[in-house]
């Protein structure tokens, strides 16, 4: 008993290194979106980093325009950015561990 136990114990602190360690990984991956009609250009990391914001001239003359842009364009990035992060996390800790309850908030 004691001896799964202790199994079990070095599973987990190897998948927690293997989750901190793709956590760092996610900060290399870069995620750009931009409008639809491409004035306004971001660049995120998978870790939801803002990392470049490029946009044209033009957006500067009006500043509702700019601020409708900047949260529609942000809120595409960080949308992806969630869910590769989140599909990069979720492989990582569940290869390797038995289904335990609860054990998916640990990883969060």
């Amino acid at each position: 008993m004691f001896g799964d136990l202790m199994g079990m114990m070095g599973k987990l602190k190897e998948t927690q290194k293997k989750v901190e360690e793709a956590k760092k990984r996610l900060d290399t991956i870069f995620i750009d979106e931009q409008s639809a009609d491409g004035l306004l250009k971001i660049t995120v990391t998978a870790n939801s980093k803002i990392t470049a914001i490029v946009m044209e001239d033009s957006l500067l003359e009006d500043k509702e325009q700019l601020e409708d842009y900047l949260l529609v364009v942000l809120n595409k990035a960080l949308k992806k950015a969630s869910e590769v992060s989140q599909t990069e996390l979720d492989a990582v800790a569940k290869v390797d561990l038995p289904m335990i309850p609860g054990m998916d908030d640990l990883f969060k």
